[in-house]
């Protein structure tokens, strides 16, 4: 199978396409052909050598943490799946989607939504389950809470959006001004444009802050919590200091893979409350040019390799 790897850290360079034996499932595996992968920032990351979760160790490494694509065959313990099958998955950071095939556990996996192409599919994963986890598994935010997500035009903003829209909140965000009729369109009841405003000058009594930005961002978000709302970030950890200080709680997280949950976008999604956005394709072997790509930000939702033809 040809995959794409990295053999030392460094710029968009260092991926190489290389040709490797195809994997075999154990037990509780399936080998699945991959018809579509997701780019997302922490592949970048993992690339440049500055994610803590991949060091030189692992080299050589295949990056690519979401994928969709047909079950080949199963494990002998697997249940739930077989062959034919479409599905989604988050991989675990041991493997790697940027290859034509690749060995997924079952509790990684999910249904393909039945709505969605391959390509959209692969936009969902990772992004879907870090916009899900972040409002819903650390934010606990239900139904009439207010919300501030930042980022909103992005590939978990804009998924973020839309959940807590069908789950019942009333949904800020901010983005800048090209992306404002976007995130309208998505659902959201308030859109700041942060380079003409700033956010907490307008919003007050938030339940909930889904931090996707850090830095500056983060720390005026304090003020516009309600007295025990909560401040959720998937960056640096917010201060405990500003947290005591406001009255709030404050938690960083780093997303899981879950099978189940993506059973639950998938749902979602096929309700027709949910739609990602792919903002640009690449073939598989454009893997570098797609990670600049994304690496330059300010980017409509998600980036997709097309793997298969």
């Amino acid at each position: 199978m040809k995959a794409i790897r990295i053999h030392s850290f460094g710029g968009p360079d260092v991926l190489e396409v290389e040709t490797l034996p195809d994997p075999r499932p154990g037990p509780d595996e399936m080998l699945v052909k991959i018809a579509a992968a997701s780019v997302n920032p922490v592949d970048y990351k993992i690339r440049a050598g500055t994610y803590p979760a991949v060091r030189a160790d692992r080299l050589p490494y295949t990056l690519g943490r979401d994928i969709s694509g047909r079950v080949e065959s199963c494990g002998a313990r697997v249940t739930g799946f077989r062959p034919g099958d479409t599905i989604y998955a988050m991989l675990g950071i041991d493997r790697g989607g940027y290859s034509e095939y690749v060995l997924v556990k079952i509790g990684e996996a999910a249904g393909m939504p039945r709505r969605l192409d391959y390509i959209a599919a692969a936009a969902v994963p990772l992004a879907g389950l870090t916009a899900w986890q972040g409002l819903f598994r650390h934010g606990a935010l239900h139904m009439g809470q207010r919300v501030l997500i930042h980022a909103g035009s992005g590939g978990v903003g804009h998924l973020a959006i839309q959940f807590a829209k069908a789950m019942g909140a009333h949904v800020i965000t901010t983005v800048s001004e090209k992306h404002v009729d976007f995130v309208r369109g998505l659902g959201a009841d308030e859109v700041i444009d942060y380079e003409r405003q700033r956010f907490d000058d307008i919003v007050h009594d938030a339940d909930m802050v889904f931090d996707l930005i850090g830095g500056e961002t983060q720390e005026r978000s304090f003020r516009v919590l309600r007295e025990g709302g909560i401040l959720v970030s998937t960056l640096t950890a917010p201060s405990p200091d500003k947290a005591r200080e406001h009255k709030v709680r404050a938690t960083r997280y780093t997303v899981q893979e879950s099978g189940a949950e993506l059973a639950e976008i998938a749902r979602l999604i096929d309700s027709g409350k949910v739609t990602p956005k792919v903002a640009r394709q690449f073939s598989l072997r454009e893997a570098a040019e797609a990670e600049s790509f994304v690496e330059q930000g300010h980017t409509e939702g998600k980036v997709v390799l097309r793997v298969a033809a």
